[in-house]
């Protein structure tokens, strides 16, 4: 019997066996919470509702923006949330291809002014606000 390839079984199997104790360690209710990725979809709906009322709109460094200063509190959260993805994803970039987190964002900014809906707004790099 190969010995080699019952090694990296065994690392696995003890691998699972530590994760369910992990797991078993974790409250109920937090299991039973909903996913992150429902977060995202509430603050991706509140966000396209702030576009189409002219209060939140993309800018060309990558990042939303609030288009006269504020929002509600709702948005903002929700801004705040998906500006840290954006974020995070800027940086992951940058790693990898070698550029900053800011030009991986400005990068992605003219990207998505690109595809900015007729009526909503749009602020480039250095410029104002601006209905398309």
């Amino acid at each position: 019997m190969n010995t080699t390839l019952h090694k990296p079984l065994r690392t696995l199997r003890a691998g699972a066996a530590a994760l369910a104790l992990t797991l078993a360690a974790v409250p109920v209710t937090m299991l039973m919470s909903q996913p992150a990725f429902a977060d995202l979809a509430n603050d991706k709906a509140t966000v396209d509702a702030a576009k189409a009322a002219g209060t939140v709109g993309e800018q060309g460094d990558g990042y939303l923006g609030y288009v006269g200063g504020s929002a509600d509190a709702a948005t903002t959260a929700a801004v705040t949330a998906i500006n840290a993805g954006r974020a995070d994803v800027y940086r992951q970039t940058a790693a990898k291809s070698g550029v900053t987190p800011a030009a991986a964002g400005q990068a992605t900014g003219a990207q998505l002014l690109a595809k900015v809906p007729p009526g909503q707004f749009y602020k480039p790099l250095g410029g104002s606000w601006t209905k398309k």
